[in-house]
């Protein structure tokens, strides 16, 4: 062999033996760190995909600790390579609403009068995820648009579709909007703001799959039952939501006790976020109620955003949240996001809000992202779009 062909034999020798190492590293976390209860469905089948998510994770990593790529972009060319199936119903263009990507689905089958629309933001913690890989519309970030440009360029493609939704065949009066954890927070408080736009046509409905609404309390007693169930573990909801912000790392403790929070505002927000709002049932093993630590001023004046209503929409006066419009809220047994989900649900219950409620008794964070994956498929998502479709096609 010639010198290139050395040199390209040995460097794909390294790259494969490290990528095997990597990925037996992956294992052994999953095996050391994540807890599975026995009662779960497919526990095999969700280990096996939280091993390809750590290592792809890990990769990104060490790309960036190289000075190779970012972190964030590297992590979604892997999600990039996984195309979802093609329906034959169904036909999508890629456009820009007020500038911000979309991708526009609609179906092949012509309509004799407008139909509904659905404006889905879909999840990935603020920083993963794109229009190719979601069942979606809007692309939330790219490490390019710092927050809160993610939020924005949502509400912007929102209010844009709502103007011209007669364009696209869409009655202004039967919008939905929605999306999945990040893009569930994005849906809440994008719903909320909303309210105050007099000049658009008002919401329909909004669909909220296992969002998160609240970044106060990370000890209720989904945090604690599934601190490190897959494919979300506790402290990486606090890890990337520190990404997400654009703050420090080294401020994730801090955050997992509370010490962000200021007695003024625990004593103003505690009633919503109340563990006593929680049904008993959901209490029943492996929770013990735990107070905020002591406030640090120099965390708040970190984090402040984190408990706006922007990023905590729980927190919206009553004045807002009773305008609301009917509501479906998607709950999973073992997602550390399930109490925000039953927070929310009775916020907006008590303030005369039509809420449907999902709750997937064998379903994780995520799940929804796996019902179109072959062997990977998760009928607990399945359920869950139907249970949407349900919901959108009743209104």
């Amino acid at each position: 062999m010639d010198l290139f062909s050395t040199v390209l034999f040995w460097a794909g020798g390294v790259i494969f033996i490290g990528s095997f190492l990597l990925y037996l590293w992956a294992i052994l976390y999953d095996l050391r760190w994540t807890r599975i209860p026995p009662e779960f469905d497919h526990p095999l089948k969700l280990r096996l995909i939280h091993w390809s998510l750590v290592y792809i994770l890990h990769v990104g990593k060490i790309v960036q600790r190289l000075h190779l790529y970012h972190e964030i972009a590297t992590v979604n060319i892997f999600l990039n390579l996984s195309y979802p199936k093609a329906y034959k119903s169904v036909s999508f263009k890629d456009l820009c609403f007020d500038g911000v990507p979309v991708r526009l689905y609609q179906p092949k089958v012509p309509s004799v009068g407008k139909r509904k629309g659905f404006v889905f933001y879909h999840g990935g913690a603020g920083v993963f995820g794109s229009i190719v890989i979601a069942f979606c519309v809007w692309v939330l970030n790219t490490p390019k648009h710092p927050y809160p440009t993610q939020r924005k360029d949502c509400y912007a493609a929102t209010v844009h579709f709502m103007q011209h939704a007669k364009d696209y065949g869409v009655d202004p009066s039967q919008i939905v909007i929605g999306g999945d954890s990040a893009g569930g927070n994005f849906a809440a408080a994008i719903a909320q703001e909303l309210m105050g736009r007099p000049d658009l046509p008002r919401l329909r409905a909004q669909v909220l799959i296992y969002p998160g609404v609240q970044g106060m309390d990370f000890n209720l007693p989904s945090y604690q039952q599934n601190a490190t169930f897959p494919l979300l573990y506790r402290q990486n909801v606090i890890y990337y939501g520190l990404h997400y912000l654009g703050k420090d790392h080294s401020l994730l403790r801090d955050v997992l006790k509370g010490s962000h929070v200021p007695d003024e505002m625990r004593l103003r927000y505690g009633k919503w976020v109340h563990p006593d709002n929680i049904p008993d049932r959901f209490k029943h093993q492996g929770y013990a109620q735990v107070p905020l630590a002591p406030f640090k001023p120099e965390v708040y004046k970190e984090l402040s955003a984190i408990l706006d209503v922007s990023f905590s929409p729980l927190f919206a006066e009553d004045s807002v949240i009773r305008q609301l419009p009917e509501t479906l809220i998607v709950s999973c047994e073992y997602d550390v996001l399930r109490d925000d989900s039953l927070l929310y649900k009775k916020r907006l219950e008590d303030n005369g809000v039509k809420v449907s409620w999902f709750h997937a008794e064998n379903g994780f964070h995520g799940v929804i992202n796996f019902t179109n994956a072959g062997i990977y498929t998760f009928p607990t998502g399945v359920e869950i779009l139907k249970a949407v479709a349900d919901f959108v096609k009743c209104l």
